[in-house]
């Protein structure tokens, strides 16, 4: 059930709850329509994840996601034999003497634990989430490849495990490191950039619908702003969605000094930025905002 046209893919998402330009819209109609794996990259927080939630959700298929850390390996992301249910059959064989069959199936399909890759080969079709992956060590990006291309895993016990439905792979990047060229190559790529004003306004019409319209403007107007300046860490979408919605639920109608600087925690996650703007920056700040919003 791929969408027939660029138009019908933005439409899939937007369905979904996720607002995306005409360049973004594009190439996730591409990945689809060509069954190409999805490189997405950008800063924390501009939407990357929630794409293969809403594909997933929207397409309709199984999320699969490997959630990559440093020392992430093989057995975690793959596959792994299940030593114990092996060596009872060793031990059951013994007693009854039947060594030399269960020497010829020690190595049964019915011994290998699948993990995340190899639960997206199989099954019902699904959205494979590769997320975070420059958080993995390089080298474990090479038991990538051979899925990312062949949609296949070889086990050398056992032999190769084709997908009978390819999955839709999305991978995730927020750039903390390189990734590779070798997946780079078997990938359509889009960088995914903090979004202008106009679909930030309609990411939080979307996903924060109790915010009213004045104090939303305000909200995207200021974070805007904001990401124009010299922070740790900038706010991305999620953090201005999750501001949205605090402020709405302390009942705000407008921004206000007080209530900007109450609620800087949900916006920014380092002490240092939140010191620096809280006080006279912020005031400045939500004087401007204010001014500009009709």
């Amino acid at each position: 059930m791929t969408p027939d046209s660029v138009a019908a893919t933005a439409a899939l998402l937007a369905e979904g709850g996720y607002v995306a330009d005409t360049a973004l819209a594009t190439t996730v109609h591409l990945a689809l329509r060509m069954g190409r794996p999805l490189f997405l990259e950008g800063e924390p927080g501009t939407g990357k994840t929630e794409i293969a939630k809403v594909l997933a959700a929207k397409l309709p298929r199984r999320l699969v996601r490997l959630q990559c850390y440093d020392g992430l390996d093989l057995s975690a992301a793959a596959y792994e034999w299940n030593h114990a249910r092996q060596l009872m059959a060793i031990r059951v064989a013994e007693a009854t003497g039947a060594v030399a069959d269960v020497e010829s199936t020690i190595y049964d399909r019915k011994y290998l634990e699948a993990r995340p890759l190899l639960q997206a080969l199989e099954g019902e079709p699904a959205v494979l989430l590769i997320d975070e992956l420059d958080r993995a060590d390089e080298p474990f990006e090479a038991f990538l490849l051979e899925v990312l291309a062949d949609f296949q895993l070889s086990v050398p016990e056992l032999g190769t495990l084709r997908a009978d439905v390819p999955p839709v792979v999305i991978i995730t990047s927020n750039r903390t490191r390189e990734v590779h060229d070798a997946i780079r190559r078997r990938c359509l790529y889009h960088w995914v950039d903090y979004p202008d004003a106009a679909r930030e306004r309609e990411i939080l019409r979307l996903r924060a619908p109790r915010v009213p319209e004045r104090l939303s403007a305000q909200i995207v107007a200021f974070v805007q702003r904001l990401r124009q300046g010299d922070y740790f860490k900038l706010p991305g979408v999620a953090e201005s969605i999750d501001w949205a919605n605090a402020l709405a639920a302390l009942d705000a109608r407008e921004l206000e000094g007080g209530a900007v600087d109450a609620t800087l925690g949900v916006l920014l996650k380092y002490q240092d930025d939140i010191a620096k703007l809280k006080g006279e920056e912020a005031a400045r700040l939500v004087t401007e905002v204010r001014q500009a919003t009709p």
